[in-house]
């Protein structure tokens, strides 16, 4: 792609026309990037912040490191987790997801 660039600019002053399709084919290859890549991950941000921002006292999470747990308390930027009976761990929210129990449940309502 790099060599197409290079001969493009190269090009000599009487080929206007080529520099026309070599813009028009960058402006067309962003904005398939934007709509097939950008978009999509934006949008899934957003919908996994606000699932974030919805978890509550007692729904079951799972972190990004496979543990299981259920939220025993929801502070600012951190969630306490317990893991097991008696053993709670403190985790960052952006490390933790609904687990796939909470989610089919949610979808059935």
């Amino acid at each position: 792609m790099l060599s197409t660039i290079l001969l493009q600019a190269a090009q000599p002053a009487g080929q206007g026309a080529g520099g026309w399709s070599f813009w028009i084919m960058m402006i067309l290859i962003f904005v398939v990037f934007y709509f097939f890549m950008i978009r999509p991950q934006t949008k899934k941000q957003k919908e996994l912040q606000k699932q974030r921002e919805a978890m509550k006292k007692g729904d079951k999470v799972v972190t990004a490191g496979g543990i299981y747990g259920i939220i025993k308390e929801v502070n600012e930027t951190t969630f306490l987790i317990e893991i097991s009976k008696d053993v709670v761990i403190k985790i960052d929210k952006g490390s933790v997801y609904a687990s796939a129990d909470e989610v089919q449940t949610e979808e059935k309502k």
